[in-house]
Formats: structure tokens, C-alpha cells, sequence
């Protein structure tokens, strides 16, 4: 094979930033599989550079034009910036590929912009790519592993790559790691829901974690699996036989129903001091909060009594809500979480928006064939935006819930009660932090602004009403703000959401590799 020089870009975020919030951990968000990809073409003996885009770097002048081809991994939020990328690079004749998660949910759309699009990615795929190494224009590949790698490079072999994003990030430096791929649940909008569950070689797990205390004084971990403690006994085993008691601090995201008492004290020894849960709806996901057939009203009783049996255990917690679901109507879903506010208040609340990304699911499907999803421009569509016409509410009427909840749930007040309530300084602070900046101000400033346009703004109301598919100026002046110089590169259509509900009709081919054609989620 022909030794390339090869770029990969992980863009974390879509614009610049001047948030201090965002100076302290956006960094600390960078992904586990560029970071991979960029592995496995190094063992392949091409010369590799890896670039971590975080909003505080000068993007045009950090773009490797030297090299010959470049993986770019980007979340939907994040496409445009990488569509305007490509054809920067694509003017210089330097072969493009995107992966992530858009390039999974937009297959069809990303086709246009990139040579090529990959969804599962092992690193046979990676050495096909780079064996055929070709321009494919107007319209590149898509191309897909059936399932996930048995195990990927773990800390050790990604260190260089994961120092290159750590050193990014003021104070808190967290180092992103995983046990597992999949998810043993079946939530209808997550598009990891189909992916089965597989744990991976926990003697090498055991290992990275011994290498990890050797480069790092107290080293934090974040594990990046969709639900962290499946295989609990298994994986807390070789943590305690590779880490020394208090050496380590670990970060996780977990269900209710795994988080039993005496799992509880075992995380607690072990040095875990932050976890996510996810509780979704009060009305559905019951499985996870391990409530099922009870009233909503008993459920929120027993979820904030379970979730400050946690805090006893584990300084930190933040459970995840979605906003949204067509099960949601009137004012109960919003004021039983207003009650868990109450209920839990040292429990950090995020607020995520329902949003269908292209043809992610089957529900993501369902809903365009019902003519359901606003074609809200790419950038916007992160956890904070709603592109599904809500079933049973207006548009309006939506979000001045929102916003309440929102302002009830970040009042001085209640982010006082949950500081005092955390017993562990740094996540104290960066809670007081959250919601005084983007998650709760920042949130409730711009859901401010949609609601003032639902009533005020011409060009707004009949793109919500589905009246048109132009998207509104408000949309359009902030992409241009945010891409600034990056704006003229945009190529034609790319600000048009292409809904992707005919992606199955993604142009294929088997590239020519002496390896094999077996073509995760890069």
C-alpha cells in the first residue's frame, strides 16, 4: 500500500467560543473513534495528524491542506461546518471522508460533499479506504461495517491523540475510555438501539488503566458507554484489581435500574463521583428507572428518592429528561419534573429536546412519512432544538412550558440549594457554572427567541407551520456568524436539510483492497 499522509479532524463543537465554561470541558468531550481511526492508519505505517476542533482554534489556518486524505467525525450539529471543510479540501484535490454519527443518520445527504461516508467502522473498512484511495464526484460511497469491532485500541494506543485534546482544557483534564458497544435497551429514538450489546477485553481494560496512572498524577475517566455498569460485577472487578483505592476518579452514565444500594458503596470505593442517569419521561422508558406500572406522580416519588440514595453514594449526579415525546400533553409533564426539582434538589437536571436525525431509527422514519419533522437547518439540530411538530401541543404552548421549567429549574434559588446539596467542589462549581451560562441562562435566552419569532416572525411561523421549506433568515444569519470566513465554502444546497427518508437508496461500492470487504460508528 502507498504511504499517505493522513488528517483526522474531530469537531466537538460547530462554532468558535468564547464561554469559560466551555474553555474548562469542552475539550474533555472529545470522541473515542477518531482518536481510533487515527490509530489504526499509524499501524498501517501512514504518517497521521490529528486535530481536535473545540472553538478556540483558528480552523482555516489549523487545516492540514498538505495532507492526501482526511477523516473528519462530526455529530449533525456540526455537518455544515464539515460540509464547508470538505470543500476547502476537495478544491485542493484532497480525498474527504466524514463518519460519526451524522454520516450514519445523513448517509444520503453527506454523499454529496464527501468521497466517502462511513457508518460502522472497523478497521478492515479503514484499510480499504485507504488501499483505494480515490476521488468519488459529484456524488462519493457510502460505506459500512455490519456490526461493531470485537475491541478497539484502548488508552495506551490512543494516548498521543487523547494528550493532544486533554491539553486543550483548563484545570480538568478527563480521559474518555469504554467497556462496551451497544446498548441492551431498546428506547424507539436512540440508534443505538438496535446495535447489540458486546463487552469488550476486560485484561486489556485492566491494563490501560494501569498505563493511565503512570502518565496522569490523580487521573479522571470518563466511560463513554451508553449504559455503564451492564456487565456491573465484571467490569467493577477489573477496576479493583488494576486501580488502587482513592488513585482514580471515574465519571459514568447508567439507569436506575442497575444502581442498587450495594452497587452503590461498591462504585463509591472505587472512586466514582459522577454519574449520569437517564429518566426520559415520566410517562414512558420505565424499564430504565425500573418503574414499571406505576402512576406518573408515584414515579417521580420514586425516582428522586432513588436518585438521592445516589447522591449518598456519589457526589455528583445529573439525570437526563426528553422533551417532547409524543406521550407528553397539557402541563403534568412539566410541572411532575418542577416536583422533582423539589424533591431531589442536589440533582443537576438536563433538558433535551426530542429531535429526529434523519434515518436514525425507525420512529426518526415513521415520523417524516407522517410529514412530522420540521427541516430545521443541520447546525441547529443538537439537544436543544425540537424538530418534530409536537403531537399535542402547539408550537407556542410548547415552549413557554419549556422556558418555564427551565427558568423554575435554574432559579437562584434552586442552584443554590443544589450547590450547598453537592459535597464535592469541582462539580459544585461547574454546576453553578452550567446554569448561569449555556444550560440554563443560555437555554433560556434562546428559547426566548424562538417563542418571540412563533409569534412575531413571518418567515418563522409558516416554516413551523410547514407552510415552507425556506429556511427562515433568523436561522441563516446565525449559521453565517458561526461559520464566519467558513460561510463562502458552504457548497450549493448544503444549508438544505436533505431528510434522508429514501437513504436506503445510498449510492454503494465495493472499494478495490487486498483486505477483506467487510464493510462502529466512526
Amino acid at each position: 500500500m502507498h504511504k499517505h499522509r493522513i488528517a483526522v479532524i474531530d469537531l466537538v463543537t460547530n462554532s468558535p467560543s468564547r464561554s469559560f465554561y466551555e474553555r474548562i470541558m469542552i475539550a474533555n468531550e472529545s470522541s473515542i473513534m477518531p482518536q481510533v481511526v487515527a490509530r489504526w492508519c499509524e499501524e498501517e505505517g501512514h504518517d497521521v495528524t490529528y486535530f481536535t476542533y473545540t472553538g478556540f482554534e483558528n480552523l482555516i489556518k489549523e487545516l492540514p491542506t498538505h495532507a492526501d486524505i482526511v477523516f473528519i467525525g462530526a455529530f449533525t450539529h456540526s455537518a455544515q461546518l464539515a460540509y464547508a471543510l470538505s470543500n476547502i479540501l476537495r478544491s485542493k484535490n484532497i480525498i474527504t471522508v466524514l463518519g460519526g454519527p451524522h454520516a450514519r443518520c445523513y448517509q444520503k445527504d453527506a454523499q454529496k460533499y464527501f468521497d466517502y461516508v462511513i457508518g460502522f467502522t472497523t478497521k478492515s473498512l479503514i484499510q480499504d479506504i485507504l488501499c483505494d484511495c480515490a476521488q468519488y464526484r459529484p456524488l462519493g460511497i457510502f460505506l459500512s461495517s455490519g456490526k461493531h469491532p470485537a475491541n478497539l485500541p484502548g488508552i495506551r494506543e490512543r494516548w498521543k491523540y487523547i494528550q493532544h485534546a486533554i491539553r486543550k482544557s483548563l484545570f480538568i483534564k478527563i480521559v474518555p475510555t469504554t467497556a462496551s458497544f451497544g446498548c441492551p435497551y431498546r428506547c424507539s429514538y436512540c440508534i443505538d438501539a438496535d446495535v447489540p450489546y458486546q463487552i469488550f477485553d476486560l485484561d486489556e481494560l485492566k491494563e490501560d488503566l494501569k498505563f493511565l496512572q503512570q502518565k496522569l498524577k490523580k487521573p479522571r475517566v470518563v466511560w463513554c458507554d451508553p449504559n455503564f455498569g451492564v456487565q456491573f460485577s465484571n467490569i467493577l472487578n477489573a477496576i479493583e484489581e488494576s486501580v488502587p483505592k482513592h488513585s482514580v476518579e471515574f465519571i459514568a452514565e447508567s439507569s436506575l435500574s442497575l444502581l442498587t444500594e450495594e452497587r452503590l458503596k461498591r462504585l463509591q470505593k472505587n472512586g466514582f463521583k459522577a454519574i449520569m442517569i437517564g429518566v426520559e419521561s415520566w410517562f414512558e422508558q420505565n424499564k430504565k428507572s425500573n418503574s414499571n406500572n406505576i402512576h406518573s406522580r408515584d414515579k417521580v416519588k420514586l425516582v428522586s428518592e432513588h436518585v438521592n440514595l445516589i447522591q449518598k453514594y456519589i457526589p455528583f449526579v445529573q439525570t437526563n429528561f426528553l422533551l417532547g415525546l409524543d406521550c407528553d400533553a397539557g402541563a403534568e409533564p412539566f410541572e411532575l419534573t418542577k416536583h422533582f426539582i423539589d424533591r431531589a434538589p442536589g440533582v443537576f437536571p438536563a433538558f433535551c429536546l426530542f429531535t429526529a436525525f434523519g434515518n436514525g431509527t425507525e420512529l426518526f422514519r415513521k415520523y417524516q412519512q407522517e410529514n412530522r419533522v420540521i427541516p430545521v437547518a443541520f447546525h441547529f439540530l443538537s439537544n436543544k432544538t425540537l424538530n418534530v411538530r409536537p403531537k399535542n401541543y402547539s408550537w407556542r404552548v410548547f415552549y413557554e412550558h419549556v422556558i418555564d421549567m427551565t427558568k423554575y429549574s435554574f432559579s437562584p434559588k434552586a442552584v443554590f440549594k443544589r450547590f450547598k446539596s453537592t459535597n464535592y467542589i469541582i462539580p459544585a462549581w461547574l454546576g453553578v457554572l452550567r446554569a448561569v451560562t449555556l444550560e440554563g441562562l443560555g437555554r433560556i435566552n434562546y428559547y426566548s427567541e424562538i417563542l418571540k419569532r412563533l409569534k412575531n416572525d413571518n418567515q418563522m411561523i409558516s416554516f413551523f407551520k410547514q407552510e415552507t421549506t425556506e429556511l427562515p433568515q433568523f436561522y441563516l444569519n446565525r449559521i453565517q456568524h458561526d461559520l464566519g470566513p467558513l460561510w463562502n465554502w458552504l457548497p450549493p444546497g448544503a444549508l438544505n436539510n436533505d431528510l434522508d427518508i429514501n437513504s436506503t437508496d445510498v449510492q454503494r461500492k465495493e472499494v478495490k483492497s487486498k483486505y477483506s470487504n467487510s464493510h462502529t460508528n466512526f
